[in-house]
């Protein structure tokens, strides 16, 4: 899965980790891995002027998505089932969501991480226009969220229980010694 990311927004985020996001959700999803997405990170005049062209709302937003219309139809018919799609674009405004994660008690990581998601359903088609559209998008949405944290948190647990592990190991002397000298 290609995932490419480019922020022009001036506020320093783990970019690794939005694109982490992004990959587990698509995963999740059962797209295809040779996907390709793009997440662009923009400043609060960029998001503003992308929402009043292409939504005519005034004002900046925190996510934008715009989907390739062009995913099924355009293949060729020849073409294998195997080449790869381009989902779209994902696009972050980090200042406005800033604002978003204090409101919601939480970091603006996470505020990122489910607005990554959250760009990521609207572009498999995914919508919050009506009510049982919004029931759905928001349960998949939370429920992706969810399991995301939770395999973070695993991630997490191992690394600090294999780095525990190696500190014995070296301490006990059992760690291989390929690194140390000889006497």
């Amino acid at each position: 899965m290609s995932i490419e990311i480019a922020n022009e927004s001036g506020v320093g985020v783990d970019e690794g980790s939005i694109v982490s996001a992004a990959r587990f959700a698509l995963d999740r999803m059962e797209v295809s891995p040779l996907a390709e997405l793009s997440v662009l990170l923009v400043t609060l005049e960029v998001m503003e002027e992308l929402h009043e062209r292409w939504m005519d709302l005034p004002g900046p937003t925190d996510v934008m998505a715009f989907p390739m219309d062009e995913m099924e139809g355009t293949r060729r018919p020849d073409a294998p089932d195997d080449t790869a799609a381009l989902l779209g674009d994902i696009v972050l405004c980090p200042a406005f969501a800033r604002d978003q994660a204090k409101k919601a008690g939480h970091s603006l990581m996470e505020e990122l991480h489910l607005l990554t998601v959250h760009g990521t359903l609207h572009l498999l088609g995914y919508d919050h226009a009506e009510p049982a559209e919004e029931r759905e998008m928001f349960g998949l949405q939370n429920r992706i969220l969810a399991e995301y944290r939770a395999a973070r948190l695993e991630a997490s647990r191992r690394e600090a229980q294999r780095s525990a592990d190696d500190r014995l190991l070296g301490a006990a002397g059992l760690d291989g010694g390929a690194d140390r000298e000889q006497p």
